[in-house]
């Protein structure tokens, strides 16, 4: 798959089959966030690879659209330093980066993801062992999707903006 095609036809997955993800598809997927692009290449983040049922449980009570972490063969915690506030709009969008190509990684191998916004960090801290010079705000759900999922299904009219609505040329 092209990393064209795979933009175009990647889908959040949120309902995952009951099977574990083989160790080569995990070292992958973790591989390509270790491998993202970063401010001055400071390289922000760790990445906590979650395939405990029950630990998997207690951080998908972390966030309320979280619960689809619940389901997966895999979750990641992708943490970050906590820093000055002014630094913090650069490490998250590192972190988003790093998240971004996970997913697509994933995707290739014919493996679903979604991400999940942590909104009790202290609760995620106690459950993960985070250090208290860490945060996290984000985690990303893995697995093979579910049978009912239909993932060739076409985009939903207006679920994206078209290209003129978001692309200026030269100036606003």
């Amino acid at each position: 798959m092209d990393v064209f095609e795979a933009i175009r036809t990647k889908r959040a997955v949120r309902r995952f089959a009951e099977r574990p993800l083989p160790e080569d598809a995990t070292r992958a997927i973790l591989n390509a966030g270790r491998q993202a692009q970063s401010s001055k290449n400071s390289q922000p983040w760790q990445f906590i690879a979650i395939s405990d049922r029950a630990t998997l449980k207690q951080l998908a009570e972390c966030g309320t659209y979280a619960g689809h972490l619940a389901g997966a063969a895999l979750g990641v915690a992708l943490v970050a330093p906590e820093t000055d506030p002014e630094m913090r709009p650069w490490i998250m969008f590192d972190i988003g980066q790093a998240a971004a190509h996970m997913q697509l990684a994933a995707w290739e191998l014919g493996i679903g993801s979604c991400i999940a916004t942590i909104y009790e960090p202290e609760k995620a801290r106690e459950v993960l062992g985070i250090p208290a010079d860490h945060r996290l705000d984000v985690a990303l759900s893995f697995g093979y999707p579910a049978a009912d999922v239909q993932l060739d299904r076409p985009p939903r009219p207006g679920g994206r903006r078209s290209y003129d609505e978001v692309v200026h040329q030269n100036r606003w």
